[in-house]
């Protein structure tokens, strides 16, 4: 580990010694995630980060409406559609973990068995609201699965389908009883209680990556910020953050 972080370091001091100022826009999956690691970055090399969080969709339309950017994490599918609309270079593409979905409650509720996928069905069910997020790709499965699970309608009146940003907050102020999301977003949120991940027959991977953009003025930043993210040496803080590295 020592040598992985001794070379990482190497890697990100070979540049110019100014400071860089990197505009950083990522996919809200990952939100504790990069905010740390992106305050490590910024104290091992010097260069400052502005970070934007949005969902995954809404990135990849204001990426290719031609919003400024020099580093996008999101989805692997979100990243590749945008090499492929030329918003981001090619081959700058770096795999940086994935989460599964997970489940969480208001602080000091009791917390549902979701042990099994009956059990997650009766959870469910006997919730008066679920929240999840609208546009996000966790949210898109999560909908998808009430399908495979034959509850779909059943839930119609249950379903709070939330702005990314408030996804798990309105569980935290008692407006919905829980929430399925990747879950990386659960955590650091103040005010709710993990409950665990989904049964793993029903599970899926969510994964993130960056790349740098194809337009950026801060090229040699912008891919020692790539390299960082991804980079062995930041394995420990994924995990810390409910990423599973790559």
């Amino acid at each position: 580990m020592k040598m992985l972080f001794v070379l990482v370091a190497a890697l990100l001091l070979a540049r110019p010694a100014a400071a860089a100022e990197l505009a950083v826009v990522s996919g809200n999956g990952p939100k504790a995630a990069v905010r740390a690691l992106c305050a490590q970055f910024e104290q091992t090399t010097g260069d400052k980060v502005a970070l934007h969080f949005d969902v995954n969709a809404d990135v990849i339309k204001k990426a290719e409406a031609g919003a400024s950017f020099d580093v996008v994490v999101g989805n692997p599918p979100t990243i590749e559609r945008l090499i492929k609309a030329g918003r981001v270079a090619p081959g700058s593409r770096a795999d940086i973990g994935r989460s599964g979905l997970g489940v969480a409650v208001k602080s000091g509720a009791p917390k549902p068995d979701i042990s099994s996928v009956e059990a997650f069905k009766r959870a469910l069910l006997a919730a008066k609201a679920v929240a999840y997020p609208g546009k996000g790709a966790s949210g898109v499965y999560f909908v998808e699965l009430l399908g495979r699970m034959g509850i779909k309608d059943q839930m119609q009146g249950k379903l709070k389908p939330m702005k990314a940003e408030d996804t798990v907050e309105v569980v935290a102020r008692g407006e919905a009883d829980m929430v399925v999301v990747v879950a990386t977003r659960i955590v650091s949120v103040p005010g709710v209680d993990s409950v665990g991940p989904i049964p793993e027959e029903l599970q899926t991977k969510i994964g993130f990556a960056a790349g740098v953009s194809a337009a950026t003025k801060q090229p040699d930043a912008a891919k020692a910020l790539v390299r960082f993210l991804s980079a062995p040496s930041s394995a420990p803080t994924l995990r810390a953050n409910g990423v599973e590295p790559m």
